[in-house]
């Protein structure tokens, strides 16, 4: 490996570990202080250490937690769609749990933001933790959660993550009224998790779930291998031929999710530098991985 892969291999590190440290922060200093609650698996494990405590008397710190979550529905996934977690992954979702509890114990009995409106410090939250989920995604990072739910269900039935993400985040907020949340942290949660939607779209370039890219290269035989191996994403060959040198050749064309574009691009980057990319969002995607045609 040669220095300026290392290099950008410790940056994306770097990025993903001060992405967690964003996205923990948001929780732990602005959205729990706040009364609020969240979906995903932060979300449900802030619901389940709450029953803890109050039913059991058990302290656990959200980061704990969290990783006990991700941990069981990674071993699920693991056996249910095999065990082709990238290292980002693993990395993500274990210093996640790690910041979580380094800001719980740091803040512990502070409230940093103390006299603001719980709203606006749950919107403050989800803008912190959706620039943290946007750095980790664009390292080619996943926060776990609905993510790995969503590869799960997709395992068997062909439903779009946006729908998985709305179903999963609303079920977990709901239930938080079962342990004494009241009805203001529910509406807190579901803005809180509008804007770390809308945080990340922002930071991630349009609000386009999906994004349609076309590579030029003479070497589309490894691309096409490489993104089909490591991105896991089907790809299309397409018959082209120059219009100056009038050489016949092929265009690869991927049509992946946003979050995912980043690293078909360094996975691209990788094999030849010097390749023509052209990316576009695209308004609606459908077929296996993404919304069902049939439910049209």
């Amino acid at each position: 490996m040669d220095k300026g892969k290392i290099f950008t291999l410790i940056k994306e590190y770097f990025l993903m570990t001060v992405g967690m440290f964003l996205y923990s922060f948001g929780w732990i200093g602005c959205i729990v202080p706040a009364g609020g609650v969240g979906g995903g698996a932060s979300g449900f494990s802030l619901v389940v250490c709450t029953a803890l405590s109050q039913h059991l008397g058990i302290d656990i710190q959200l980061g704990t937690m969290v990783f006990v979550v991700n941990g069981l529905l990674l071993i699920a996934a693991g056996f249910i769609v095999g065990w082709n977690f990238g290292i980002k992954t693993l990395f993500t979702v274990a210093f996640m749990s790690v910041a979580l509890n380094f800001w719980q114990t740091l803040l512990e009995g502070v409230n940093l933001f103390e006299g603001l409106d719980p709203v606006l410090a749950v919107i403050l939250g989800g803008m912190f933790s959706g620039a943290g989920v946007a750095l980790a995604f664009m390292q080619g990072g996943s926060t776990g959660g609905v993510d790995i739910i969503a590869m799960i269900i997709n395992k068997y039935r062909t439903v779009s993550y946006g729908k998985i993400l709305r179903y999963v985040d609303g079920t977990v907020i709901a239930s938080s009224l079962l342990v004494g949340f009241g009805l203001a942290a529910v509406i807190y949660g579901f803005i809180m998790t509008a804007v770390i939607g809308y945080t990340v779209d922002m930071l991630m370039s349009g609000n386009q779930q999906s994004n349609q890219v076309f590579i030029f290269s003479k070497d589309f035989e490894r691309i096409r291998q490489v993104l089909i191996e490591n991105a896991h994403r089907g790809v299309t060959l397409l018959n082209s031929e120059g219009g100056y040198t009038r050489e016949d050749s092929k265009v690869v064309m991927v049509v992946c999710r946003k979050r995912e574009t980043s690293n078909v691009l360094k996975l691209v980057k990788e094999i030849d530098g010097d390749a023509f990319i052209s990316v576009g969002s695209v308004m609606g995607v459908y077929g296996r991985g993404f919304e069902a045609l049939s439910k049209i």
